[in-house]
């Protein structure tokens, strides 16, 4: 994996990173996540497919912005944009996974003769507050509980420290059903341990932009083959927005994978990477 960087639209300098060679394939992360959650599917089709991924802005190895608006799904697409400006890529595969998806989708909106295929894990269209546990009663909760959060986002941070070293957090994710008994938990400790220095400001100013989001309107717009991946435990994107989704894009393909959760890529890697190959065979996107 090569780690590249560039400036973005507005001079935000942002890391990204390379690897593979064939059709290229742009990975839009989820909140918090790396190209590190992709890990599986990248080895399995490496041969076949270049690879490029971005920190989202403020994240990881991506500098903060020195306007803090600009942390909205909206920059994060035109983030992607510019990456994919700066390899010399015209048309792409989009993966999105979790906030990724509605990432995905906002390029769509803005650049739709850029994206050939999408493969959509684990994510919704509209604003997730409204599904999130299978309720709306969270919608008007969370924001403010965000907002509290940020208030103290330097407690938080070092809360957050703690938390994903702990030996135990995986056992409890895992009895709480926000995580399957097949877990990758190798995979997930080193995507916890890359966490635990994360800005917390910048990342709960993210999450809010993220509740705001809706993409629904851009669903009946699509016409590029779109596979739609859900675990039908996930407790954060349910099954049914899954299958919302797939009823409202022309020809879109669904994935429900049994026992699955919110991390289906690292719980249940084959069979998610089996599927992704033989949609991308089928529907055109494979040399």
């Amino acid at each position: 994996m090569q780690e590249r960087s560039l400036s973005s639209f507005d001079g935000t300098k942002l890391a990204y990173h390379v690897v593979g060679k064939g059709l290229p394939v742009l990975l839009a992360n989820g909140l918090g996540g790396s190209w590190l959650a992709w890990k599986h599917q990248i080895g399995h089709l490496l041969d076949r497919y270049r690879f490029i991924s971005w920190d989202y802005r403020g994240l990881y190895r991506s500098a903060r912005p020195a306007d803090l608006a600009s942390l909205t799904i909206e920059h994060h697409a035109r983030d992607g944009l510019a990456v994919l400006e700066a390899e010399g890529i015209e048309r792409t595969a989009i993966w999105g996974w979790s906030m990724g998806v509605q990432v995905a989708l906002e390029m769509v909106r803005h650049w739709p003769r850029s994206v050939a295929a999408l493969v959509l894990l684990n994510g919704v269209a509209g604003k997730p507050w409204r599904s999130v546990l299978n309720t709306s009663a969270l919608e008007m909760f969370v924001p403010k509980v965000l907002r509290s959060v940020r208030a103290i986002h330097p407690l938080a941070e070092a809360v957050t420290k703690r938390v994903v070293q702990w030996p135990e957090t995986m056992g409890w994710a895992k009895r709480l059903g926000l995580a399957s008994g097949t877990l990758d938990e190798a995979l997930f400790q080193e995507l916890a341990a890359s966490f635990a220095d994360i800005d917390m400001d910048v990342y709960m100013r993210i999450l809010e932009s993220l509740g705001e989001h809706d993409a629904e309107d851009v669903l009946a717009e699509i016409r590029v083959p779109t596979l739609v991946v859900a675990g039908d435990r996930d407790l954060f994107t349910p099954r049914r927005m899954a299958e919302r989704m797939v009823r409202r894009i022309a020809g879109a393909e669904l994935l429900v994978v049994p026992g699955g959760t919110h991390y289906v890529a690292v719980e249940y890697p084959e069979l998610v990477s089996l599927r992704i190959e033989k949609f991308f065979r089928e529907r055109g996107y494979a040399e």
